[in-house]
C-alpha cells in the first residue's frame, strides 16, 4: 500500500528507521484540506476548515510496516486513524493513506506546511 507520512517517519528525521526496507516513492503534498500542529516533539495533521497544503513523502509500505506503524500511531487507542489523503499531482488519481490525528489541537502551536526536526 502507498502511504503519505509527514513527520518523524520522513527521510532525515528522529522515527525514520520504522521505514526501513520500504519504498520511498517521491515527495507529495495533500490537498489544502489540513493543519499541522506540534504535540510535543511530533506533528499531527488533522482536517481544517481553512486549511493548508502539507508538505510531506509517498512510500509504498508492506503489511508488516503497516502494523508497526498502527502502534506508533496509536490507532487502537484513537491518536491517529489511517485513512486516504487526498494528495496534489501527480498523486491526485491514486489513493494513499495518511495518519490524520484525532485528539483536540487546542493550546498546541501550528508548524506550517512542513515538519522539520528543527521544530521540535
Amino acid at each position: 500500500m502507498r502511504l503519505f507520512i509527514y513527520g518523524t517517519l520522513k527521510r532525515g528525521c528522529f522515527n525514520h528507521f520504522y521505514m526501513h526496507g520500504q519504498q520511498f516513492i517521491d515527495t507529495a503534498r495533500t490537498a489544502p484540506l489540513y493543519r499541522l500542529h506540534n504535540l510535543g516533539g511530533y506533528p499531527g495533521m488533522v482536517l481544517a476548515e481553512k486549511g493548508l497544503s502539507i508538505e510531506g513523502e509517498v512510500w509504498e509500505i508492506d503489511e508488516a510496516c503497516r502494523a508497526r506503524l498502527d502502534v506508533l500511531e496509536g490507532v487502537d487507542e484513537g491518536e491517529y486513524v489511517l485513512e486516504p489523503v487526498p494528495l496534489l499531482p501527480p498523486f491526485d488519481d491514486e489513493v494513499i493513506q495518511g495518519y490524520r490525528y484525532l485528539r483536540s489541537v487546542e493550546d498546541r502551536p501550528e508548524v506550517g506546511t512542513e515538519w522539520t526536526e528543527r521544530k521540535l
